[in-house]
């Protein structure tokens, strides 16, 4: 959780006390500040691939007493698990930036302000702390911090946190006669953030669809479920000229994908 190095590189000593005590006491009061607003990724899921840093935006509005300066404390925003935000958590609840937020006066009373997080798959290199376990549902919360201590805001919204997919489509024979069968394989894939690589999504529900050639739309033939190794196979009989996809609708921890279409032609 780089929320913890983050503080305390920004706020001294004082700010580390705060953050480290016990998860069952409270830490000590930070500013008077409430939080609103918070966006991550402009309100879109976060798919991060196998190796590839991702870096997204989040934007959120502070409040302040009209007498408290702006710069005597910090802000960003967190993505966490639980009912509450509580920054001293087991490291996988809380996720947060590597740098603190830049907020600019709106008002007397109001910031705006904007922060970059970044999610680094494990098995890309040395400093990477994104992990499989950590894909799916989290929510959004803020916090402030200055040398008093720590000021938080819990469910301000929600976010998606996937590992990004791939589907593959292959129809053959290519041609083939009308009224033979085709045999369509593809495989679904989602990223390994534990070990870097593409890995088979297995017992995934894929429907496999056909496009007329010289249409625009795609009519679902049937669902087929993906191996233990994520592949897929059927059979269907040749009609007409056209293009056949398989389509994956997601899951919680992994977005929706769509094959590129495969032409087959019907002699």
């Amino acid at each position: 959780m780089r929320v913890r190095a983050l503080v305390v590189a920004a706020s001294g000593a004082l700010a580390l006390s705060a953050l480290a005590v016990p998860a069952a006491q409270a830490a000590p009061a930070g500013p008077a500040v409430t939080f609103s607003q918070v966006k991550v990724n402009g309100g879109k899921n976060i798919v991060v691939g196998p190796t590839t840093k991702v870096t997204v935006a989040a934007s959120y509005t502070v409040t302040k007493p009209a007498g408290l300066n702006a710069n005597s404390f910090i802000t960003f925003p967190v993505l966490y698990r639980g009912g509450t935000l509580t920054i001293n958590t087991p490291d996988k609840d809380v996720w947060g930036g590597d740098e603190p937020g830049t907020c600019t006066a709106s008002s007397a009373t109001v910031l705006k302000c904007t922060a970059k997080i970044q999610f680094r798959p494990l098995g890309n290199t040395d400093y990477g702390d994104l992990t499989n376990a950590l894909a799916g549902a989290w929510k959004l919360g803020a916090a402030a911090v200055n040398d008093s201590g720590l000021t938080t805001g819990s469910n301000l919204g929600s976010a998606k946190l996937q590992r990004a997919a791939t589907l593959t489509t292959d129809a053959a024979p290519e041609p083939v006669k009308k009224g033979k069968t085709l045999t369509v394989t593809g495989k679904l894939a989602r990223a390994n953030w534990d070990t870097g690589k593409w890995a088979g999504y297995s017992a995934q529900a894929v429907k496999l669809q056909f496009r007329k050639k010289g249409s625009s739309t795609y009519t679902t033939l049937k669902t087929v479920k993906t191996s233990s190794t994520g592949s897929l196979k059927t059979t269907v009989k040749a009609s007409v000229d056209g293009y056949y996809r398989y389509v994956f609708a997601g899951t919680t921890t992994t977005p929706a994908v769509a094959a590129a279409g495969d032409f087959v032609d019907v002699k």
